[in-house]
């Protein structure tokens, strides 16, 4: 067998076929495994790269973390301190207590906050009243507008939703990215009044390890590097494919290799242009699966020189008000082990839909931009002990309105290729937990279906 993609996917993937006793070669086209996962250290300071955490919600991770040993590493993030502020007219503005995700749960923080205006907060208040309904996939931004105005979509769904999917609203598929709010839009009609009913979780409680976003100690490269350990790994880029009469033979690196099955968890655009002589209409399906691409800038300051403002766990900036910064976390109030105790650290992200060209900015060009904006909105003017830089090209899947029929389009033409199986952001979740779940699914179905034909 032969997985094609190193990162948390196609990591997850060669674990289990390992463990399953089945041979396998990984190919990765990067001279180190984990994609996205980047963490490095330095000054007693935990820099990630790429996604800092994952959610507790989601059992994937945890349950991977345990089987390899991990779980004393696992921490959660500071919910009891967690406050998050939107940059709105240039000022800093808490997010209200409350609100999960576009939805307000409580209603004197809302009252009370500049947030939004006095006739979005009414109209919060009206969308209590609304009856179900069930309509057709839609954009995001068109539902979030439709339930609370576009005051809402501008300075709560949109900062929140690009720090996750990097994604432009106006493009996002609602089914596919709030599928839940979309089914108590369809059960309830009122978002506000279907999560007011729901039983509250125990992250949204706080009770004991309840804190939603969790990570480990030492960095997400923690669980990576585990995986990795005895991998069958080789080096190379795998350019194209080809059905063979006992399987398929993969081009890699200007030669060619055997493989009885394969597992793609590369992004799908990468998987189409494997698939554009084996199945030329997957590769088109594969293909119109939208990327978006970001950077992360670390700034360690000294604390007893850091002067300015401090703001909770960090900011998000809507895209009303961006100049090229689209969100700061302060990295040590969000997780403990993180900075020392006399060192700031600041994670800075550009990018995201619309700004790929953030990738073509040098290192410096994007300190100096990152400079700035703390100058602008923290008021901070103190030189960094240390910056560091990393980018993930073409990293962040979109799922774009009608993604959900797309991927019915591409599991169909992927289950009449035998041998052949998909995982990673590009299909059924983008977080580390669904990447692990596909990977993992990739993994016990090749091995199922080997068994049936050997």
């Amino acid at each position: 067998m032969v997985i094609v993609g190193g990162g948390i996917a196609g990591l997850s993937a060669a674990y289990d076929l390992a463990k399953a006793g089945a041979a396998y070669t990984l190919i990765e086209k990067e001279p180190r495994v984990g994609g996205v996962i980047q963490t490095t250290v330095r000054d007693g300071c935990v820099i990630e790269g790429g996604p800092d955490s994952f959610i507790s919600q989601k059992p994937e991770a945890l349950a991977l973390i345990k089987e390899l040993g991990l779980e004393q590493e696992v921490i959660g993030s500071n919910d009891a301190t967690r406050v998050t502020y939107i940059l709105r007219h240039g000022k800093l503005v808490r997010l209200p207590e409350g609100f999960r995700m576009i939805v307000p749960t409580r209603v004197w923080p809302l009252l009370k906050s500049p947030i939004v205006g006095w006739g979005t907060k009414l109209r919060m208040g009206f969308e209590l009243f609304r009856r179900p309904v069930e309509l057709p996939d839609r954009s995001v931004a068109d539902f979030v507008a439709d339930h609370f105005g576009h005051e809402t979509l501008d300075y709560i769904a949109e900062p929140l939703l690009s720090g996750v999917y990097g994604g432009d609203p106006r493009e996002m598929s609602v089914t596919s990215v709030l599928g839940p709010f979309v089914e108590m839009e369809r059960k309830s009609g009122s978002l506000g009044r279907a999560v007011l009913k729901a039983p509250a979780t125990r992250a949204a409680t706080g009770g004991s390890n309840a804190s939603l976003f969790r990570t480990l100690k030492g960095g997400l490269a923690t669980l990576t590097e585990k995986l990795s350990q005895g991998l069958n790994l080789r080096h190379g880029a795998a350019e194209t494919g080809e059905r063979t009469g006992s399987g398929f033979r993969l081009r890699v690196n200007g030669g060619w290799m055997e493989a009885s099955s394969v597992i793609l968890a590369c992004p799908a655009w990468a998987a189409a242009g494997l698939m554009a002589t084996l199945d030329g209409t997957l590769s088109s399906l594969l293909g119109s699966i939208p990327y978006t691409s970001s950077v992360t800038a670390a700034l360690c300051y000294d604390a007893a020189k850091f002067d300015g403002q401090r703001a909770g766990h960090g900011f998000l900036i809507p895209r009303v008000e961006r100049s090229r910064m689209a969100a700061c976390t302060f990295v040590g109030s969000k997780f403990d082990h993180r900075a020392p105790a006399d060192k700031i650290l600041l994670r800075c992200f550009f990018g995201g839909a619309g700004d790929d060209a953030v990738l073509d900015e040098s290192n410096d060009t994007l300190v100096a931009l990152a400079r700035e904006e703390l100058r602008m909105i923290l008021g901070l003017t103190a030189e960094p002990l240390f910056t560091s830089v990393t980018r993930c090209p073409r990293s962040m899947a979109q799922y774009t309105v009608g993604h959900a029929e797309r991927l019915k389009q591409i599991q169909a033409r992927a289950a009449a290729i035998p041998g052949l199986y998909l995982a990673g952001n590009g299909y059924t979740g983008i977080g580390i937990p669904d990447c692990i779940r596909m990977g993992r699914a990739a993994a016990a179905n090749a091995i199922k279906n080997a068994a049936v034909t050997s």
